[in-house]
Order: C-alpha cells, then sequence, then structure tokens
C-alpha cells in the first residue's frame, strides 16, 4: 500500500481523548490529527517520538490530519488501524500469506456470526469458505518479540468464539495478526495484559481456528505485508 502523497514528518506533542493527537510539524506549524487507534499504545505515544501524518482534503473532515507512522529506536511502526485489512487483502492477492492462496473470490466486511462482520471471506467451489480475521500488532516490550493485544479487548474474545463456531459448521477459521512494524522476529499473546483474550484464543485454537502472523516493510511511502513470524 502506497500512500497517496508524501506524508507529513513532526513530532508528538500528546496523544488525548484517544483518537487525538497533538503534533507540531517539522514546518513549524502545530495541528491535531486523528489517531485511528483504539488501543493503549503502549511505548508508541510518548510526547516528542517522530511521527508521520497524512493529509486529507475532504472537507467533510473534521480534521485533515490522520496519524500514520510513528519512529520507535529507529524502526517505522504503523498505527493506524484502517490499513490491516486492505494491506492483507493485498498480500492475499499477491500469494504473500501462502496459508490463504488459491480461493477463486473474496469478499470484505461480510455479516456473519452473532451480529459480527468478517474482516475477509474468502471462497472456492472447491475448497469452500475460509473467514479470516485481521488483528494489527504494533506492541514490542521485548526486543523482537511483538505483541497482542495492548488492552484488554472484550470484542476480540467474541470474534475468537464465532471464528470457531464457524469451523464447527465445516469452514476454515483463520486469525492474521498484522505486525505494523519490521523489527518482530516472533509473535505472541500478551496474556498478562488480557488473560480472557489468551483463554478465548486457546479455546478456538482447540477447536480448529488457525492463526498466522505477518510484519510488514515501512517507508514513510509505503507499507508492505513482507515475511511471516514464528508465533511464540
Amino acid at each position: 500500500m502506497r500512500f497517496p502523497r508524501p506524508l507529513m514528518a513532526g513530532r508528538l506533542v500528546r496523544r488525548y481523548k484517544r483518537f487525538l493527537a497533538d503534533v507540531e510539524l517539522d514546518t513549524g506549524e502545530s495541528v491535531t490529527a486523528h489517531c485511528a487507534n483504539p488501543g493503549s499504545m503502549l511505548g508508541l505515544a510518548a510526547p516528542g517520538m517522530r511521527v508521520w501524518l497524512s493529509r486529507s482534503d475532504d472537507p467533510k473532515r473534521k480534521l485533515a490530519y490522520s496519524w500514520e507512522l510513528v519512529e520507535v529506536d529507529g524502526a517505522l511502526v504503523g498505527i493506524n488501524t484502517a490499513w490491516p485489512n486492505g494491506l492483507v487483502e493485498a498480500a492475499v492477492r499477491e500469494g504473500t500469506i501462502g496459508e490463504l492462496a488459491g480461493y477463486a473470490a473474496l469478499r470484505r466486511e461480510v455479516k456473519y456470526g452473532r451480529n459480527s462482520r468478517i474482516d475477509l471471506l474468502l471462497e472456492d467451489e472447491a475448497r469452500g469458505r475460509a473467514y479470516v480475521e485481521v488483528k494489527n500488532v504494533h506492541l514490542l516490550r521485548r526486543a523482537g518479540l511483538a505483541e497482542f493485544p495492548d488492552s484488554v479487548t472484550a470484542r476480540g474474545a467474541k470474534h475468537l468464539d464465532e471464528l470457531a463456531d464457524q469451523v464447527a459448521e465445516g469452514h476454515r477459521a483463520m486469525m492474521v495478526y498484522l505486525i505494523q512494524r519490521p523489527d518482530a522476529d516472533s509473535f505472541a499473546l500478551a496474556a498478562d495484559i488480557d488473560p480472557t483474550y489468551a483463554r478465548a484464543f486457546d479455546r478456538a485454537a482447540a477447536r480448529g481456528v488457525e492463526a498466522v502472523a505477518y510484519a510488514c516493510r515501512i517507508t514513510p511511502e509505503e507499507i508492505v505485508v513482507e515475511r511471516k513470524v514464528p508465533m511464540a
């Protein structure tokens, strides 16, 4: 995924009310950007951190700027949770995610389960259906180890149970943990942050739900799903 126009660099002043961030751009201008990330962003939102924003000309938007990237120890980290579904879709279509290759059709945001929508639904006359849930990952507390979640996610646990229900009905189901940072060598669940989610994952895995983790290459010009990382 290439950003449609050059990103604007600056320094984070503060993140507040979860979805707002004040940034001082390199131009000297101070702006308020939308932060499309509902998590805690642990380790990614300290004042003074180097950040990159995109700008929209859509007159219907309340805020023209969106927070896209933050630099941590020399690595760029993607914090915009609006991108992972599209990134995984592109990776599936290009064959990067080999576990999901070979399906004839792909649809996004399809209703299923208990008033939920699946991120990606793959369909094939010979292979049947594969329900794919995508989670954005950017937490890294120990060198090389990416973790999810960075805050309690009751919704995430619910999705795991619903995926397991699809397996029980004869379909395939998979969690794709998309690591929006290049400095991860492995992936694990942050069970200390959300033990309920970790238990739901174990329960779903026992019922046949698959899981993979992939890391991205990130520059101020593009984000690309690049490689699979092992799950610890």
